[in-house]
C-alpha cells in the first residue's frame, strides 16, 4: 500500500482558490477568538500540530453547502418563472449587493444551505474561552477523535481490525456491499467517514453556552452535511458504482446521467416508476361517489362493504399539503377501505390545489369553507346530530381549532369524537421544520409565492431535507450514480404527487402556529372573530404519535393529551410521520403502545412509556375498539349520491385529486 498522508491531513480539505472566507470575529469581542486564523488558512507551524477545529468545519461545511445549494437549483431551476421572482427589466439595475438568483425564488431556496457558518459562530463563541468547561470539553472531543484517527490509520496498515474504533467499525447500510471491504482504500474511507461523521455529531452536541436556536440549527447543518459528504455520494469513492459501471461498459453511468437530466428537467428528484401508478385505477380506488365540491374541496363518500352501518358517520380530513389518498394507497394499505369494512358511512375531503381561485385562503378560510362546510353536508347527508372526525397533521392541527371553535358558540354537539393522526397544537418542541421560519426562511417563501401560490414542489423537497440520507442521497445513488431502474412503490408515488397551497395561508401558517406558537395560548388565534381556546374542548380524543416522527414529534404530539381536557386516549405507534398512521393489520408490522382506558394520561411522554404495554402490529383494531362504542346502533347501509341535495357528481376519487403539479 501507498504511503499516505496522517488522518489528520486526510480530513482536513483546502479552500478552492479564489473563495471567499466568513468573516472572523471583531477584535473586540475576544482575545481568544482574534488569535483564530481565517478558515482555510494554517492553524499551526509546529509538526503534527491538530488542525484547528473551527477553521476546518467552517471550510468544509462552506463547501458542502455549496456543493448542496447547485444540486437543488438544478433541481427547481424549471419551476414556473412565477414562482422564482422576477429578474430585473431591461436596463434596470440588481439591488445592490444582490444578484438575480439571490433576488430570485430558486437561488434564495438553495441559498439556505450556502451559509453554513453557524458551526463557527458557535464555536468561536464557545472556543473564545478555552478554560471554560464547555472549551475543555471540545478539546477532549478532538484530541478523542485525533487519538481515534491515529489508532483507525495504525489499524488497517497492520491489518489488525480489534485495534479500529468502535465508532469506524459501526454497521452502516450505505456500506453494506462485500466492495467497500474487499479493497483497502475504501474499507479506510468508509471508516475514516464514520469516525469523523461520528465525532462531528459529537461536537454538534457539545455546543456549550449558545442559545437553543442556534445550538439546534447548528445540530441540523452538521446532520445534512454528514449525510451530504458520504463517500457513497461520490462516484469515484464508491466501489459499488465503479463496479456496476465496469459491468455495463459505462451504460449505466449513461442510464444515470440521464435519469439525472430528466429529473433537472421537471423540477423534482424521480424515486420510484411513476407509470406503474394511476390515481383512480390501483391507487384512490376505493368505489365511492363525490356529493359536494366547493373552490376549496370535493367531499366523497364511498361505498358500504356491509349491509348495515353504524349510525355516526365518520368524517376524514387528510392534509392539504399532500394528497388524501395516502390513507387510500393499494386496497391491502387503504385506511379507508379498511374503515368503510368495519361499518362505518366513510366520508373523506379531497382538497384542491392551490390556484389564484384560493390565492386569499387563510386558516379562517380552512375553518369555514372547508371544515364547517364538510361537517354540515355530511350530517345532513346521513340526517345525524354528530359526526366522528380524523384529522390528520396539519389537518389535525385545524380539526382542534374547529373544535374550540364550536364549543366557544355552544355547537360542540356536532362533533362525537376527535382522532388525531400526527398532529400538533403547541409547537414549541416541533423539530427540525423549526429550522425554516427564521426571518430568511421567511422572506424567501414569501418571495416565492407572490402570484398568492406556493409550489408544492418546494415543499416535497423540504420534507425530504428532514431525512437527508433516506430520501435524497439514497436516490442520487440509485438513479444518478448507477442508474438502476426504479422500483414500483405506491407510498414513494403518493410522495411524487405534490401539492401546491395557498401561498398565504402557508407563509401565516409558519408564522403564527411554528414561529409564535400562538394556538398554545388562549385567544392567540380568533376564527370568525371568536377567541380560540383549546383548553375549552371536551370532545372526547384519540391521538395517535408516531415514535420516530421527524415532522409531527412524539413529544410534540403528546402536548395536545394535555391540552384537551375532555377523555382523551393517547397512543404511541411505532415508526414514523407516515408509516406509523399506514400499517394495516394484515402488514404485522410495528408495535404500539397504550395505557388502560381510563387511567390518567401522564405529565410527560417519558412517564407514559414508563407505564405503557407494548402490542405488537397495527394500531387499527384499537382505534375501531375505542369508536365502535360511541358510533351508536347499526342502520342500514348508505348509498352515495341517494341524498336529493346531494347527489353523486362523478366517481370517487374525483377530478380535484387528479390534478398534477409535477
Amino acid at each position: 500500500m501507498a504511503r499516505s498522508k496522517t488522518p489528520g491531513s486526510i480530513a482536513r480539505p483546502k479552500r478552492r482558490p479564489g473563495s471567499a472566507a466568513k468573516p472572523v470575529a471583531p477584535a473586540s469581542e475576544s482575545s481568544a477568538v482574534n488569535a483564530s486564523p481565517a478558515p482555510g488558512e494554517p492553524t499551526g507551524t509546529n509538526a503534527g500540530q491538530a488542525p484547528d477545529p473551527v477553521a476546518t468545519f467552517q471550510t468544509l461545511l462552506e463547501a458542502t453547502g455549496k456543493a448542496q445549494q447547485a444540486m437543488f437549483e438544478s433541481w427547481l431551476k424549471t419551476l414556473p418563472a412565477e414562482h422564482e421572482g422576477k429578474a430585473p427589466q431591461e436596463g434596470e439595475a440588481p439591488q445592490e449587493g444582490k444578484g438575480v438568483a439571490e433576488e430570485g425564488g430558486t437561488g434564495r431556496l438553495a441559498a439556505w444551505f450556502e451559509p453554513f457558518h453557524d458551526w463557527a459562530e458557535a464555536s468561536r463563541a464557545m472556543m473564545g474561552v478555552p478554560s471554560s468547561e464547555s472549551g475543555q470539553a471540545w478539546a477532549r472531543l478532538w484530541s478523542d477523535w485525533w487519538t481515534d484517527s491515529v489508532k483507525l490509520w495504525s489499524g488497517m496498515v497492520t491489518g489488525n481490525l480489534d485495534d479500529i474504533p468502535a465508532a469506524a467499525a459501526r454497521p452502516d447500510k450505505r456500506f453494506a456491499s462485500e466492495a467497500w471491504a474487499e479493497v483497502p482504500l475504501f474499507d479506510f474511507l468508509r471508516r475514516s467517514y464514520l469516525l469523523t461523521s461520528h465525532y462531528m455529531l459529537e461536537a454538534a452536541n457539545r455546543l456549550g453556552p449558545v442559545p437553543r436556536e442556534l445550538a439546534d440549527r447548528v445540530r441540523f447543518q452538521t446532520k445534512q452535511f454528514v449525510e451530504a459528504m458520504s463517500p457513497a455520494n461520490f462516484p469515484v469513492l464508491n466501489p459499488d458504482v465503479l463496479k456496476v459501471a465496469q459491468e455495463t461498459g459505462g451504460q449505466s453511468l449513461v442510464r444515470g446521467l440521464e435519469n439525472m437530466l430528466r429529473d433537472i428537467q421537471q423540477g423534482k428528484l424521480t424515486m420510484t416508476d411513476e407509470t406503474a401508478f394511476e390515481v383512480g385505477r390501483n391507487v384512490a380506488a376505493t368505489p365511492g361517489k363525490v356529493v359536494f365540491q366547493n373552490r376549496m374541496f370535493q367531499l366523497i363518500q364511498y361505498a358500504p362493504s356491509t349491509d348495515q352501518v353504524f349510525a355516526t358517520p365518520l368524517l376524514i380530513f387528510p392534509p392539504w399539503i399532500n394528497k388524501f389518498y395516502i390513507l387510500d394507497l393499494t386496497p391491502e394499505k387503504s385506511f379507508i377501505r379498511w374503515a368503510v369494512e368495519q361499518g362505518l358511512t366513510v366520508f373523506v375531503v379531497s382538497w384542491a390545489q392551490a390556484s389564484p381561485q384560493t390565492a386569499d385562503a387563510t386558516l379562517e378560510t380552512y375553518v369555514v369553507e372547508g371544515f364547517l362546510e364538510a361537517l354540515k353536508a355530511v350530517r345532513e347527508i346521513c340526517d345525524v346530530p354528530s359526526v366522528h372526525t380524523i384529522g390528520y397533521c396539519v389537518a389535525g392541527t385545524t380539526l382542534a381549532v374547529m373544535l374550540a371553535y364550536l364549543w366557544a358558540i355552544g355547537e360542540a354537539g356536532q362533533v362525537k369524537s376527535a382522532t388525531f393522526f400526527t398532529a400538533q397544537t403547541d409547537f414549541s418542541d416541533a423539530g427540525d421544520l423549526l429550522h425554516f421560519v427564521d426571518d430568511q426562511m421567511l422572506a424567501t417563501i414569501e418571495s416565492l409565492g407572490k402570484d398568492g401560490v406556493f409550489d408544492g414542489r418546494y415543499l416535497a423537497l423540504t420534507f425530504n431535507i428532514l431525512r437527508p440520507a433516506d430520501l435524497i442521497w439514497s436516490y442520487v445513488v440509485n438513479n444518478y450514480l448507477m442508474g438502476k431502474d426504479y422500483t414500483p412503490f405506491d407510498l414513494l408515488y403518493w410522495n411524487s404527487d405534490p401539492t401546491s397551497v395557498p401561498a398565504r395561508w402557508h407563509l401565516d401558517y409558519l408564522k403564527d402556529f411554528y414561529r409564535d406558537n400562538k394556538l398554545s395560548t388562549p385567544g392567540g388565534i380568533t376564527i370568525l372573530g371568536v377567541p380560540i381556546d383549546l383548553s375549552k374542548v371536551r370532545t372526547p380524543a384519540y391521538i395517535q404519535a408516531g415514535k420516530e416522527d421527524h415532522i409531527a414529534p412524539a413529544v410534540s404530539s403528546f402536548k395536545m393529551a394535555k391540552a384537551l381536557k375532555g377523555p382523551v386516549t393517547f397512543m404511541l405507534a411505532g415508526s414514523g410521520h407516515i408509516a406509523g398512521v399506514v400499517n394495516p393489520p394484515s402488514a404485522n408490522k410495528y408495535s404500539h403502545w397504550t395505557i388502560p382506558e381510563g387511567t390518567p394520561i401522564p405529565d410527560s411522554l417519558d412517564d407514559f412509556r414508563a407505564i405503557a404495554t407494548e402490542t405488537r402490529g397495527s394500531w387499527w383494531p384499537h382505534w375501531i375498539r375505542w369508536l365502535a362504542p360511541q358510533s351508536g346502533d347499526k342502520v342500514p347501509a348508505r348509498v352515495p349520491g341517494s341524498h336529493p341535495r346531494y347527489p353523486a357528481l362523478e366517481d370517487a376519487p374525483g377530478h380535484y385529486v387528479k390534478e398534477r403539479i409535477a
